[in-house]
């Protein structure tokens, strides 16, 4: 098997030092997020449950869905602070899902209008984050064509 064919790993060097507070900022974020469901979710369900909600079924359905797609971005805040290159793919798609539903938010007339702007802006801010070059080279991500020096192969 070539050098080429094996899978290579971050070596030493591009995980040495102080992680770069972009990268901490992202899995902040997506934490932030993964808890918002969290408590979403545990607030649907105990309404579902105490409450007198217009289907019972549903409340806890919803209560129970939004708890297990919290895994997602907590999953990748933790994967962030360590590092993970794996971790990149689950907080840009749980940012990318975030936008359809900030817009939602903001069509409401209601109270939900801020809760809209702080999911939009939030979103956006965790995907520059994520895309960024200093949190790509932190997770040992190198672009497609690219050798593990970072040059392009020819």
């Amino acid at each position: 098997m070539s050098s080429e064919q094996t899978p290579t790993t971050p070596s030493a060097a591009e995980t040495a030092g102080p992680r770069p507070r972009r990268l901490t900022y992202a899995a902040a974020l997506a934490a932030l997020e993964g808890l918002a469901l969290v408590v979403g979710g545990a607030w649907i369900l105990v309404e579902g449950l105490v409450g007198d909600p217009d289907d019972r079924q549903s409340a806890v359905t919803g209560g129970i869905t939004l708890i297990v797609l919290a895994l997602l971005p907590l999953l990748a805040a933790r994967g962030l602070l360590a590092r993970r290159s794996w971790s990149r793919g689950p907080a840009v798609i749980t940012q990318i899902m975030a936008l359809p539903v900030a817009y939602n938010l903001l069509q409401a007339d209601s109270v939900a209008i801020p809760a809209g702007i702080a999911l939009a802006v939030v979103a956006v801010a965790a995907l520059i984050l994520l895309i960024n070059s200093e949190t790509t080279q932190a997770l040992g991500i190198r672009g497609p064509g690219r050798t593990q020096d970072g040059e392009r192969q020819s």
